[in-house]
């Protein structure tokens, strides 16, 4: 009996071998190397990444050009601190051709909370003079409605990118964490959340990197009850955890000032260092504080 069992446990491990080795050749096939490059072929690679201006010449600065490709790029504050007022402005800017050879691309908006008007769209279109079917045209917008479905969108993101290689340049999420946070309630429900918000946010850096677009994502604050040990001035953190703050490779943290004016400020990046810029909210989105 012994020596069947042996036999048995055999094939089973072979299996394991080919499939590694189906999952290699189907990453070639997808022009994914498994291996390394160098630091001078990655720089070169590098080279692809273009900026997308936020329509505010202090907050580019600030961001070392503006929006970064291959990168996921958050913005997190409480209400009314521009986030969407941001996504609604480089829905018009990403269009327009930029700096550094930048030509100017289409760009797809996820909303999860209601928050997309395309008649803010035509208002920053006249401030930039352009034609308004055009911008409208030129940005594909869904609903998403649960987390699992945010997730299946993505499947079409990739899809689309892959069908229309270069045409895409954007990819914006307004806002990120809201779902999850309908979706899953509660500490017993939080290692799955997380779980399943590391899914989609590796999905995220994927596309990102593979088809060379910038990932712009908003997030919401919260009371962080631990703050008040550390004596922080500010008690509130953005949401979502470690993992969230790992994924995203530049987080820009976003609050009030007077009036119309808002403060950006780095909060995490890792090549910008930590600089605050101030920038206005206007009929025409996202502009330069007039002094």
């Amino acid at each position: 009996m012994k020596e069947d069992q042996v036999v048995m446990e055999e094939p089973g491990f072979q299996d394991e071998e080919e499939s590694l080795f189906q999952d290699i050749d189907l990453l070639q096939k997808h022009g994914i190397e498994p291996g390394f490059l160098t630091a001078f072929e990655y720089s070169e690679k590098r080279k692809m990444v273009f900026h997308i201006t936020t329509g505010s010449q202090e907050f580019d600065k600030l961001l070392g050009g503006g929006i970064e490709s291959m990168a996921i790029t958050e913005a997190f504050g409480e209400f009314r601190t521009g986030k969407t007022q941001l996504s609604h402005t480089l829905c018009v800017t990403a269009q327009l051709p930029g700096a550094g050879g930048y030509s100017g691309g289409k760009i797809i908006f996820i909303d999860t909370e209601n928050t997309f008007r395309p008649d803010r769209l035509r208002d920053i279109a006249d401030r930039f003079n352009v034609d308004h079917d055009a911008v409208l045209d030129n940005v594909l917008y869904a609903r998403a409605y649960t987390s699992e479905h945010q997730m299946e969108l993505l499947d079409y993101v990739a899809a689309k990118f892959h069908e229309e290689a270069g045409i895409f340049k954007l990819l914006i999420i307004d806002s990120i964490m809201a779902l999850f946070r309908v979706d899953f309630s509660g500490r017993g429900e939080l290692a799955e959340r997380q779980q399943k918000l590391a899914q989609m946010l590796s999905r995220l850096q994927k596309i990102s990197e593979e088809y060379n677009v910038a990932v712009f994502v908003t997030n919401q604050m919260t009371a962080d009850p631990g703050a008040t040990m550390t004596f922080q001035a500010d008690p509130k953190k953005p949401i979502g955890g470690h993992i969230l703050a790992h994924a995203s490779t530049t987080r820009i943290s976003l609050r009030k000032g007077r009036g119309e004016l808002r403060i950006a400020k780095i909060y995490d990046s890792p090549e910008m260092p930590e600089n605050e810029a101030t920038f206005a909210i206007t009929a025409g989105g996202i502009g330069d504080a007039k002094e």
